[in-house]
């Protein structure tokens, strides 16, 4: 992350400018984010509908993926710290291959035909706790791979890679699954696998510059949210990530309970959602232009109020066609707001706690996603499958208000 508040800066910034190895590093570090995203992408739209041929509910499906998301939740705040010390590669690479081991134990259960629901979700935990870890000892990165004036564009590349694996993975994972319900969960195993090989072959010394310690394990871990509690605009995208990322998930999960129901095969809905992350790639690759042309301020809250009658739209869908059209243009929309935030966190992050708040933000995000998908069970089961996009259109709405009012922040932290 780019920090502008302390006073070591400048020589770290230029450091990373200086490095020949940074720009490949960089690409390596693409490629890992690539791959597990791509992995987790394809048998992610699976899981759910895996749960769903084993005769479980709709909430218990929910359950599932919530539970997995909230896993994740207790740890990532604590791997963040061991990873500000300078041990962000270590914890990366062992974080994948634990992945990679979790997500190829239900590959072979389910070739075998033994798999069972505990065996699943103890795999998926583990693997929700790794990905915790990896996601931790990730941020901050960028700042070190990356000299500043490249920065905003590397967040944005990486946010197109993370759109571009909504593009094929959920059509791989369905198509997949139709073949065989392991084969899904094997493609994850090895994403893994290539992330932890790609991190491995960074040479880049990841590690920031380091803070006076001494102040014990629970005031380190504080750091970030200390952070987050004295910035403003961090405060911003605490709470509009967070939202966000919550009504994104309820909406997915909406649109899987409802086209199941409907009749529609894994590969319709993995069609589906693979043109939501055409739309999400659009975005990502387009919102520093965006930004430039019509400023942050404008375009964050812009991109804000037009969510509200798309998700208020989504209640009304029927069909593959309709809910591709809707949730597409929810994905062409949301990175150009939050590739600008996340942009912006980096002019306010320091650099020895970049993973600490990256942590605060993840767990407030984390917490949301964690939620949504147990609230979209719950209400496609005992209310409609309407009923999850209703609410996500009330929480948008609120979002709005907030977020016109505090929007200005964007701009002064440029």
């Amino acid at each position: 992350m780019e920090p502008s508040t302390d006073a070591g800066t400048p020589d770290r910034q230029g450091d990373v400018a200086s490095r020949p190895l940074s720009a490949r590093d960089f690409r390596l570090f693409w490629w890992a984010n690539a791959a597990d995203a791509l992995g987790t992408q394809a048998s992610g739209v699976v899981l759910p509908l895996l749960l769903l041929a084993l005769g479980h509910s709709a909430q218990t499906a929910g359950l599932v993926a919530g539970l997995s998301l909230a896993a994740g939740i207790l740890l990532g705040p604590l791997a963040a710290i061991p990873a500000d010390r300078g041990a962000r590669k270590t914890i990366m690479f062992w974080s994948a291959a634990v992945s990679a081991l979790a997500m190829g134990s239900v590959a072979l259960a389910l070739a075998l035909g033994r798999l069972t629901l505990a065996h699943l979700l103890g795999a998926v935990l583990v693997e929700r706790f790794a990905t915790a870890c990896h996601e931790a000892a990730s941020r901050g990165t960028v700042a070190l791979v990356c000299p500043p004036d490249e920065q905003p564009r590397a967040v944005a590349r990486l946010a197109a890679a993370d759109q571009g694996a909504l593009i094929l993975g959920p059509a791989l994972g369905g198509a997949a699954y139709q073949l065989s319900r392991a084969l899904p969960f094997l493609a994850d195993a090895v994403s893994y696998a290539v992330a932890a090989g790609c991190v491995r072959g960074m040479r880049t010394d990841l590690k920031a510059p380091a803070e006076p310690s001494g102040d014990g394990l629970l005031r380190e871990a504080a750091a970030g949210l200390r952070l987050v509690r004295r910035q403003p605009l961090l405060r911003l995208v605490l709470v509009w990530i967070a939202l966000v990322n919550g009504v994104a998930v309820a909406l997915y999960y909406a649109a899987v309970f409802a086209l199941e129901r409907s009749g529609t095969g894994a590969l319709s809905l993995g069609v589906v959602l693979a043109v939501s992350g055409g739309a999400g790639l659009a975005g990502s690759l387009a919102a520093p232009k965006v930004a430039v042309r019509f400023g942050a301020a404008r375009l964050v809250t812009a991109v804000t109020w037009l969510l509200v009658p798309l998700t208020a739209a989504l209640a009304t869908a029927s069909g593959p066609w309709a809910y591709g059209l809707l949730l597409g243009a929810v994905c062409l929309l949301v990175p150009l707001a939050a590739v600008v935030l996340q942009a912006r966190v980096l002019l306010v992050a320091e650099p020895a706690v970049q993973a600490r708040v990256g942590a605060v933000l993840g767990t407030a995000s984390g917490g949301a996603a964690a939620l949504a998908p147990v609230l979209a069970g719950v209400f496609a089961d005992r209310v409609d499958t309407a009923a999850p996009a209703l609410g996500c259109a009330v929480l948008t709405a609120l979002l709005a208000v907030h977020t016109t009012r505090r929007a200005a922040l964007t701009e002064a932290a440029a």
